[in-house]
């Protein structure tokens, strides 16, 4: 009976999560931002299109600059190209 009762509770538990994440992700955006001579394209899931955006240009320049500094300019500076889906 106590096996039933975890293996019960952990689909529960499973199921809730996939739930909350497919809620929060309705918008997925792929960016592809330039900087230092180098790019990089990523692909983030958010709940509107402004923050996956955000996300992804963030995460690009985390990839590409080197510093607290560089990584702010990276983020000021366009991204080459931006494509989302809802």
């Amino acid at each position: 009976m106590r096996v039933l009762w975890g293996v019960i509770t952990a689909a529960v538990f499973f199921a809730a999560m996939y739930y909350v994440t497919v809620a929060e992700s309705s918008v997925t955006c792929t960016v592809c931002h330039d900087y230092g001579g180098r790019s990089s394209c990523d692909t983030v899931s958010a709940p509107n299109r402004d923050q996956a955006v955000a996300q992804a240009v963030s995460t690009a320049c985390q990839k590409l600059a080197g510093g607290v500094t560089q990584t702010m300019e990276c983020s000021r500076t366009p991204s080459r190209t931006v494509s989302c889906e809802e």
